[in-house]
């Protein structure tokens, strides 16, 4: 991970050209395509690559260590105060989302010393990594959207232990094409894809519309479900909000995705603007995203201690 891979076939390219799905060794690429230019060649100066390479290994160490801090605080409230975790931040709720941004974290320092050194641990590795990746991100959207809809996880009982069966088995189902879309790459040194075939390719277009429908379709459903149904409104607290977060965090790559995909597809036509600037639209995307599995534990966790101290002024 980390090399710089071409943006688009259609523009002028430089080698240190990167797509932006690659902040975190997610990568795009289409060898037959690509041409190198001098990097300083006119019109078109991507600076992005050597910015990413610097930067995006200390980003992931800093949010790695933050969100295993925040899980673990999490994890440690949840276990001193199991009583205390009332709807819409239920216990049962919460332990599964830690578990999913911890999941998240554990995958966050292969991936930086990917794009520092290059990925050297070979394809089963890198398409293992895009698993979980992906695993954990189906699960914690499948979660915040079922807690959006129904009360099953106020209790740990028969019905929600078959809904977190389902919710994680179904999870690892719709991640396996992000595995099979993945791949190596030694071009000039190993680098661990996002894609690793044809932008066209069935198992890639499966991937692509799963994260589109996780990403955009899935929050926005809930968002008018909520407006247009009344027991749904009515029930909507403060809570729900800090679980939202993890929507909201990755909307922005959601709607990058869509584009990166249609500059692919040469269904768009970029311009050297575009070439220039899109790297650094999409990666601070994907950037964002990835601040969830810092931000979201923080946030329940300040949701929670806040509602603690509203109830004990209210008793007091």
């Amino acid at each position: 991970m980390g090399n710089c891979i071409p943006v688009s076939p259609r523009v002028l390219e430089s080698e240190h050209s990167l797509d932006l799905l690659e902040i975190m060794g997610n990568f795009s690429y289409d060898v037959s395509n690509m041409t190198f230019l001098d990097y300083d060649a006119a019109p078109c100066h991507n600076q992005y690559c050597p910015l990413f390479q610097r930067v995006a290994p200390t980003f992931l160490a800093i949010t790695c260590t933050t969100a295993t801090l925040g899980t673990g605080a999490l994890l440690v409230a949840l276990a001193k105060r199991p009583h205390a975790w009332g709807w819409p931040q239920s216990r049962v709720l919460v332990a599964q989302l830690a578990v999913g941004t911890g999941l998240f974290a554990t995958l966050l320092p292969p991936v930086a010393v990917g794009i520092r050194q290059g990925w050297q641990l070979g394809t089963g590795l890198c398409r293992l990594t895009h698993l979980l990746w992906h695993w954990s991100l189906f699960a914690q959207g499948l979660l915040v959207g079922s807690s959006s809809c129904s009360t099953a996880w106020c209790r740990w009982d028969a019905r929600s232990q078959r809904l977190a069966v389902a919710v994680w088995a179904g999870a690892l189902l719709l991640a396996l094409p992000a595995a099979l879309a993945s791949g190596t790459v030694a071009a000039p040194e190993t680098s661990c894809l996002r894609r690793s075939v044809d932008i066209l390719s069935p198992v890639y277009l499966l991937h692509l519309a799963l994260c589109l429908c996780l990403f955009l379709l899935l929050p926005a459903a809930l968002l008018v479900a909520t407006l247009a149904v009344p027991w749904l409104r009515s029930g909507w607290k403060p809570g729900v909000s800090a679980s939202w977060l993890f929507f909201g965090l990755w909307l922005p790559y959601g709607m990058g995705l869509a584009v990166d995909f249609l500059l692919h597809a040469q269904l768009l036509q970029p311009t050297c603007g575009t070439f220039e600037h899109f790297d650094y639209v999409l990666g601070l995307s994907e950037g964002l995203g990835v601040l969830h599995c810092c931000l979201g534990p923080a946030a329940l966790l300040a949701a929670w201690l806040c509602r603690r101290g509203a109830g004990a002024s209210g008793s007091g």
